[in-house]
């Protein structure tokens, strides 16, 4: 099966999305809430592409999200025509609106040449674009520890009810954050994240920080592994690893 992007013929499999077949052969379209093996949601809207068929009228074509829309044979794609730049402008403009002290937010936007919102922009708050990807990592994961409350304006994410018992400290969430929204407090002892504090336990060998107590014991159960497991730092089961091959072959 073929598509053309950018006047580019590609090679693509069926299931592929756009955005991963662009990828495939270097064409770059940017994402704020795409992450690999995290089902795509669409909930950023910076992955617009202008897509037609040969077998549609001439002058139709339609603005799709890249990262959830699945190749079909002799699909031709356009990501950067002018239909695709005022969709980008229109969106990094709201979002800048809405997060104008986000970095991410800020340099993407600039590329498309707005250093400033038309919209009003939102004084008090986060740099929360409400992309959901950390909700996303977090179900992934299994804790599912974080959703969304409120409606609008005042929507958000956080624990629900405000509980964050069921938050394991993995720190995913602020990991994968495209603006950096997520806040803790991170020392060789303690983490501090959504309210809660953690304990780290240390490397049983090189004493390096590593996980908490909770996020240990989540992935102990998921994977089957013994939580003893998880008492070695990766550097040090590497070179443990390592150490027992070399005595092995030698």
């Amino acid at each position: 099966m073929h598509i053309t992007i950018d006047g580019k013929v590609v090679t693509v499999h069926e299931g592929m999305t756009i955005l991963e077949a662009a990828r495939s052969v270097g064409i770059e379209i940017p994402t704020l809430c795409h992450l690999g093996g995290v089902e795509p949601y669409a909930g950023c809207r910076v992955c617009m592409v202008e897509i037609r068929r040969s077998d549609w009228t001439p002058d139709y074509s339609k603005l799709v999200t890249s990262c959830n829309y699945e190749v079909e044979n002799a699909l031709i794609v356009d990501t950067c025509s002018q239909k695709v730049l005022e969709s980008r402008r229109d969106v990094l403009a709201l979002l800048l609106a809405r997060s104008p002290r986000a970095t991410a937010i800020q340099e993407l936007a600039a590329q498309y040449g707005i250093l400033a919102s038309p919209y009003l922009e939102r004084e008090e708050g986060d740099n929360c674009i409400l992309c959901g990807l950390c909700i996303r990592v977090c179900e992934a994961i299994g804790a599912s520890a974080i959703g969304t409350t409120g409606r609008g304006v005042e929507k958000l994410v956080e624990m629900p009810y405000g509980d964050p018992e069921a938050c394991i400290g993995c720190m995913a969430c602020a990991e994968t954050c495209p603006t950096d929204a997520i806040k803790y407090e991170l020392d060789d002892n303690s983490l501090t994240i959504w309210g809660r504090t953690f304990e780290r336990t240390h490397c049983k060998v090189c004493n390096a920080p590593m996980l908490t107590p909770e996020h240990i014991a989540h992935f102990a159960k998921k994977s089957e592994l013994t939580e003893d497991y998880f008492d070695t730092c990766d550097a040090c089961r590497k070179r443990q690893t390592a150490e027992a091959f070399i005595k092995v072959i030698g």
